[in-house]
């Protein structure tokens, strides 16, 4: 079977993080034996010099992955009423969400040409049920809606005994936060990760809060954390790193903390989950759908107090999470697991058009 992913995200040279989610679910159904290539374009004239080259080195696909709704499903919607190609839509812009609003603010013409995109597509794979309802509210629907996950890489699931001795010395009794994001702050809240630590550290300092990424505000977080005045030693700045080295990170952490303004389903959760680190993160979009008490706490977006409060908690408690049981929890987002689900849709596709 020979699949066509059109996607605007995709990682590149310059930013190895964007759309990262898009490739691994490339890389999830080429592991299903399925042809797949991948048409990343920004403009019109990269889409459609893209899409001449490629039908005339592969031909024409026999389904059409369109990842995001933007000028790309024009070219699956032609596809479709020309060849007869099905397409089926991932949709994992959290545009739609109330908390963003960035979709009602475009123009009626363009909402009119999602929603039309979005309905004649054979399904809608959203990646929470969040998002979903959230589409469904701004009228972009389609008969067949699933929910489909993000994909954590296998490395993710290999299971430590016992945490990796940190590169940075650290007292034995001293826990460890661990913070990743692209530090969107509108997104992401990580000013207010530090106001919430900032309290927490003026209670006890037995922990440390590690930060991995950089992104469009990482300067003035970096600044921000300058004026809070944290005692030495209880943050550490890792800058962007590599996924395995994420990992490594999060082998020695104790606690994954993300407190997120608005979300749809954070990939960092789903590979906390997949390494058997209990999560506190907020009630934001989809994470209520991937935490459950057994793996972490979820407290309001925007509130401070309530997030010290479990971090707190989780100083004196993480040891009582049981890491076996967040790991069966983190399996539905495996390459197995996603990459099988993707397989079987297309199939599904290719015979009920």
């Amino acid at each position: 079977m020979k699949v066509l992913f059109l996607t605007p995200w995709y990682p590149t040279e310059q930013d190895a993080m964007a759309g990262l989610f898009v490739q691994k679910h490339a890389q999830a159904v080429r592991a299903q034996g399925v042809d797949v290539r991948v048409l990343h374009s920004q403009t019109w004239s990269e889409l459609l010099r893209g899409w001449r080259r490629l039908r005339r080195e592969w031909g024409l696909p026999d389904v059409v992955q369109l990842n995001v709704i933007q000028k790309q499903g024009l070219l699956a919607l032609h596809l479709k009423q020309r060849y007869k190609i099905p397409y089926i839509i991932v949709e994992h812009w959290s545009g739609y969400l109330p908390e963003n609003g960035q979709y009602m603010r475009m123009s009626a013409y363009k909402r009119r040409l999602y929603a039309r995109i979005a309905r004649h597509a054979s399904a809608l794979l959203c990646v929470s049920n969040r998002l979903a309802e959230a589409m469904r509210q701004c009228g972009v629907t389609n008969a067949d809606t699933r929910k489909i996950n993000n994909v954590v890489e296998d490395f993710f699931y290999d299971k430590v005994e016992s945490k990796v001795e940190s590169q940075k010395s650290k007292v034995e009794s001293q826990k460890v936060f661990l913070h990743v994001s692209c530090f969107d702050e509108r997104a992401k809240n990580v000013k207010g990760l530090l106001r919430a630590a900032k309290a927490l550290a003026d209670q006890r300092q037995d922990w440390q809060l590690v930060l991995v990424g950089t992104g469009v505000d990482y300067k003035e977080v970096r600044a921000y954390a300058d004026e809070l005045k944290f005692p030495e030693g209880l943050l550490r700045w890792t800058g962007e790193l590599a996924p395995r080295q994420v990992a490594e990170e999060l082998a020695q952490a104790d606690v994954f903390v993300l407190p997120s303004n608005y979300e749809n389903a954070p990939v960092v959760i789903s590979e906390s989950l997949a390494e058997g680190v209990p999560v506190i993160s907020t009630r934001a979009g989809g994470i209520p759908e991937m935490i459950s008490s057994e793996c972490g706490i979820l407290v309001p977006p925007r509130d401070d107090r309530a997030l010290t409060e479990a971090m707190a908690t989780m100083l004196d408690h993480c040891h009582e999470y049981d890491r076996d049981t967040i790991r069966q929890a983190g399996q539905q987002y495996s390459y197995q697991a996603v990459g099988s689900q993707l397989a079987n849709i297309y199939r599904e596709v290719c015979t009920t058009l």
